[in-house]
C-alpha cells in the first residue's frame, strides 16, 4: 500500500462514518433539556461525553503539533467540572470547537509533509500515527456511549 493510501484509510478511519454514525449527526438536534441528564446508573451525560472527547482530542492535536504543550492535569482536566453545560452557548461551542479540532487532525494525518511515523518532539516515542489510531479508538468508544445516553434518554 502506498503513503497515499495509508494517510488516506487514516483519514477516513477517523471518522468512521462507514462504520457508525458521525459525531457530528450524533451531537445534532440533542434537546437542550438533556444534555445535563444522567439515567438511573449511567454515569456521565451528553454534556459530560461531549467536553471529554473535545478535551481529549483537543490534548492529543496539541501534543502532536507543539513540543511545548502541557497536557491537563488527569483525569479531572480531561472532564468538565459540572455535568450540565454552564450555559447555553457552551454546547454550541463545544461541538464547533470538536469539529475544528476534528478537522485539524484530519489534516494532519493527510499532509505528505507529515511524517506520520518520526517520533514526536517532546513526547516520549509517540508518532503522529499512534496519535491518530489512539485518537479514532477514543472517540469511537464514547461515541457508542453518547448513542446510547440518547436512546436511553429517549432522544434518539
Amino acid at each position: 500500500m502506498d503513503e497515499k493510501a495509508v494517510r488516506e484509510h487514516l483519514k477516513r478511519a477517523l471518522g468512521w462514518g462507514d462504520a457508525h454514525v458521525a459525531w457530528k449527526k450524533a451531537v445534532a438536534d440533542f434537546p437542550v433539556k438533556s444534555r445535563g441528564r444522567k439515567p438511573p446508573g449511567i454515569p456521565h451525560s451528553g454534556w459530560d461525553l461531549l467536553e471529554h472527547t473535545r478535551i481529549v482530542q483537543w490534548d492529543m492535536l496539541e501534543f502532536c503539533r507543539n513540543s511545548k504543550h502541557v497536557s491537563p492535569d488527569f483525569p479531572a482536566g480531561y472532564w468538565p467540572k459540572d455535568s450540565t453545560p454552564p450555559d447555553a452557548g457552551a454546547w454550541d461551542k463545544s461541538v464547533k470547537s470538536f469539529g475544528q479540532d476534528f478537522d485539524s487532525m484530519e489534516k494532519l494525518v493527510a499532509d505528505p509533509n507529515t511524517d506520520l511515523l518520526a517520533p514526536i518532539p517532546g513526547g516520549s516515542g509517540q508518532t503522529i500515527l499512534r496519535e491518530a489510531l489512539l485518537l479514532t479508538d477514543h472517540n469511537s468508544y464514547h461515541l457508542g456511549q453518547f448513542v446510547l445516553l440518547r436512546k436511553l434518554l429517549g432522544n434518539w
